[in-house]
């Protein structure tokens, strides 16, 4: 053989051997399913994979700008900032469904959120809730996993890190009821 291949074959493999790193076993991910298995279009209308979610708790809450339930905004924001660095992320899904109380478009209800109530996290486009032809995936699964649709705005789905609804709120029980708490903290520690 050359020895100029030689030596040249034998600096790659001093080299290779010297320089390399063997590659890290993956972690295991939090299984998808259930509703972050779902996309949607996040208020901006970029589609956003629900997925970025898995091993997060869920509140996901159908919001609206003119209700009389609009002042919770307040209190899922103060949810989000206490609660968001144990794992819970609010997701807020406006809805022009009840009363005709959503009746802005993104940007607008964008603004309303960001300067009435400083709210900072996820909103989405607004969606149908009801059932029918209109009625959006997301409400078909949280309304299909729990027998409960929305009534009305601000009704919460809470959903466990793995995607499965825990439980259905109706729009009376406020962001700080302390049985939605309790539920939420319970699901935060469940493994």
């Amino acid at each position: 053989m050359n020895p100029l291949i030689l030596v040249s074959l034998s600096l790659c493999v001093v080299g290779c051997s010297v320089g390399s790193t063997r590659e890290p076993a993956p972690t295991p991910q939090t299984p998808v399913s259930g509703l972050y298995a779902l996309t949607a279009p996040d208020i901006d209308g970029v589609q956003q994979a629900l997925s970025q979610y898995a091993g997060k708790v869920a509140l996901v809450v159908n919001t609206a700008s003119a209700c009389g339930y609009t002042p919770q905004y307040e209190g899922l924001q103060a949810l989000h900032t206490e609660l968001a660095s144990r794992g819970l992320v609010v997701v807020g899904f406006p809805s022009n469904d009840f009363g005709a109380q959503e009746p802005g478009n993104s940007e607008q209800i964008k603004s309303f959120c960001s300067t009435k109530y400083a709210v900072t996290f996820p909103m989405f486009a607004k969606v149908g809730t009801k059932a029918g032809a209109e009625q959006s995936p997301i409400y078909g699964y949280l309304g299909g996993a729990t027998g409960k649709l929305p009534n009305w705005n601000f009704c919460k789905y809470l959903v466990g890190k793995d995607g499965t609804v825990i439980a259905f709120y109706p729009s009376k029980v406020a962001p700080n009821d302390a049985e939605l708490r309790a539920a939420i903290l319970a699901a935060l520690a469940a493994k």
